[in-house]
């Protein structure tokens, strides 16, 4: 704020996902039907073996809105690509979840239009209700908790973390620890979110979880806006979209972001900038983001095979390894498939954690729309 029943195959389908892989350019399979594009699961396409070859035909994985510091998603790719030898282009890493729904619709039945996507609750439920997302259940699907994946698999959760106050320990003193903190005079000017809420999953997050700590509630993000107007009026809030790049410059001295985003720019950042991390004492809140696949999408294989990467024990393990937290993560503790060094490196957690259902993500999203500019421009 960011799928399994299975299906009996016809040999067919799998001869009609060769034949159509290999005898198409790339311009001409955005076009073609393709069996992958129905697939609800790889065993519907015809097993494993018959996915990675359809997706290694069409040679190509078009992704957008990833940041390679953002959840360990450079080395998800790289070895994503080193393991099955297709090409992923990489569009508009900085990208919004709401600048991805846009690329689907604008990009629809273009070549270069986002085959998957990594977006926040709230825009994973418009989008499945305007009819953008394919319905698929990866073959973990049974490890993933009912409560963090869409019925039929339109999207579903991979990973998340909890929302923190990263801050420049050289330029911010007293250190900040909770969201109250963030009123006081000497943070005048300091204070970034990583874009504008109505746009940006883990901003909008942010604006919840300021909720939470202003007396609202997971059904009430009324208090959060309240609470960013009166940092605009104070001049404490900075309007700006908070990067590593804005956190070097010395533009962003205090972000309030994912805490395995702020970890990473800590990491990223090392011996430039002393970037500190708190989970705030008055709000602990937690969310996931959501994988997708476009519904048009021109290299409907290699979506697929991308979703059975991210829920892998290996690509579950690379989002650990960026600070994240894997949707997995318990059934692969259970299972001792999990990374035990990442996982104990995770930032220590005390007090109740409190995780939205969809439909107060959806809620708060209506509300932030209608009130945001009123409150903060």
């Amino acid at each position: 704020m960011r799928s399994r029943p299975t299906l009996l195959v016809a040999g067919a389908i799998a001869l009609a996902l060769s034949a159509t892989a290999c005898g198409a350019s790339a311009d001409a399979d955005a076009k073609k039907p393709s069996a992958a594009a129905s697939a609800a699961s790889a065993e519907a396409a015809g097993g494993m073996d018959a996915l990675v070859a359809a997706a290694k035909a069409e040679g190509q994985l078009n992704v957008i809105a990833l940041p390679r510091n953002w959840a360990n998603y450079g080395a998800s790719i790289d070895k994503f690509k080193a393991k099955y030898g297709i090409k992923v282009v990489e569009a508009n890493p900085e990208g919004s979840s709401q600048d991805e729904i846009t690329a689907v619709k604008q990009l629809k039945g273009q070549d270069r239009a986002p085959d998957v996507l990594d977006i926040g609750g709230a825009f994973a439920i418009q989008a499945a209700k305007d009819g953008l997302l394919a319905p698929y259940k990866v073959a973990t699907w049974a490890d993933i908790p009912d409560g963090q994946k869409e019925s039929d698999g339109k999207y579903v959760q991979d990973y998340g973390g909890l929302i923190s106050i990263g801050y420049d320990a050289a330029k911010v003193s007293p250190a900040p620890t909770s969201f109250a903190d963030l009123t006081k005079p000497e943070y005048k000017g300091k204070v970034a979110l990583n874009g504008d809420p109505n746009k940006a999953g883990a901003a909008f997050a942010g604006v919840q979880a300021a909720s939470l700590a202003a007396g609202g509630s997971l059904d009430d993000i009324a208090p959060g806006i309240e609470f960013f107007g009166k940092l605009k009026k104070s001049g404490n809030f900075l309007p700006v979209a908070a990067s590593p790049a804005t956190i070097q410059s010395g533009q962003t001295p205090i972000v309030i972001d994912w805490d395995y985003t702020n970890l990473s720019a800590a990491n990223e950042l090392k011996g430039k900038v002393d970037w500190k991390i708190a989970l705030p004492s008055d709000s602990k809140y937690a969310t996931y983001y959501n994988q997708a696949i476009n519904a048009n999408a021109p290299h409907p294989a290699a979506a697929r095979l991308w979703q059975e990467w991210l829920f892998s024990d290996e690509g579950q393990n690379l989002f650990l390894q960026g600070s994240a937290r894997p949707v997995r993560l318990d059934a692969m503790t259970k299972a001792g498939t999990i990374d035990k060094t990442a996982a104990a490196a995770l930032p220590k957690v005390e007090g109740t954690v409190e995780f939205p259902t969809q439909e107060q993500v959806d809620k708060a999203k209506t509300t932030l729309t209608q009130n945001w500019a009123k409150s903060v421009g």
